[in-house]
């Protein structure tokens, strides 16, 4: 599918990335486009949580750019890029909240931390957000009494908080009971609707993910080896794709991380 750069919210162009002698990515592109969902799915180890660290700045590629708003990322000075991520909402697959505040304090924190507004305006907001997630009457709680359902949708909260434009999900269905998973999907599609976002799902839970995708992107040993609407890539002829998304054994995709003969591995006399 090919869209307008009009409609490009992020646009990854020609990315090389390497961790030390590991190749990550290896000359990749793809879009972003506004007002959709667009999901990153792979086996593990294939880079989709770094992808997001290289969209928000946290990470620098070894070549080729991304432009986040037409703007590149990593020619940005500090406080452009710090403006820039206002913009971006990320929920964490951790949820990373903040252990010593109450809910109510986790989602009034970014706008505490980035805005002058008074504290009247910021409860109003925060019981906006709250209420959105489902959690107004969890506002007094501590994170360490709410469920791993819960503390997900308190860390949604807290990532449109500043109404970004877009919201980053590192695999948010991680651990979640069928229940939460099922409130969680609705909840990141309705959101996406209502406020007008643009979402980036990284994940390798499939049949969630492309309940709710409008595009998605399948990585694997640094390309993209699969690329469509959910229902393109459900026929697709590609075999990577195929054991992917039905969780195949056999496969391209390894099981064994590659090593030396496992016999001569076994009678080698190297200490480690």
């Amino acid at each position: 599918m090919r869209v307008s750069s009009d409609n490009n919210l992020v646009s990854v162009q020609n990315l090389t990335f390497s961790r030390g002698e590991r190749p990550i990515f290896d000359n990749i592109s793809l879009n972003i486009q506004r007002g959709k969902i667009t999901a990153i799915m792979g086996p593990s180890g294939t880079g989709k949580t770094t992808l997001l660290k290289l969209i928000g700045g946290q990470l620098y590629p070894d070549k080729g750019q991304i432009l986040v708003e037409q703007q590149n990322v990593h020619s940005l000075r500090r406080a452009e890029l710090y403006n820039l991520r206002k913009q971006m909402g990320m929920l964490f697959q951790s949820g990373a909240l903040l252990t010593d505040m109450n809910v109510y304090d986790n989602v009034a924190f970014p706008l505490r931390e980035h805005t002058k507004l008074g504290e009247s305006m910021i409860r109003t907001l925060v019981l906006m957000k709250l209420h959105a997630v489902g959690l107004r009457g969890a506002k007094e709680l501590m994170p360490n009494e709410l469920s791993g359902g819960m503390a997900r949708r308190v860390a949604l909260a807290r990532a449109i908080a500043l109404d970004p434009k877009m919201i980053m999900y590192d695999e948010p269905f991680t651990g979640q009971d069928p229940i939460s998973m099922g409130a969680l999907v609705q909840l990141i599609k309705n959101l996406n609707t209502t406020l007008g976002l643009t979402s980036i799902i990284v994940s390798h839970d499939v049949q969630e993910t492309a309940a709710i995708a409008d595009y998605i992107y399948v990585l694997s040993q640094g390309k993209i080896v699969g690329e469509g609407t959910p229902e393109e890539i459900e026929n697709s002829p590609s075999e990577w794709v195929q054991q992917f998304m039905k969780g195949a054994a056999d496969g391209p995709v390894h099981f064994h991380y590659p090593a030396k003969d496992y016999v001569d591995d076994l009678l080698s006399s190297e200490i480690y």
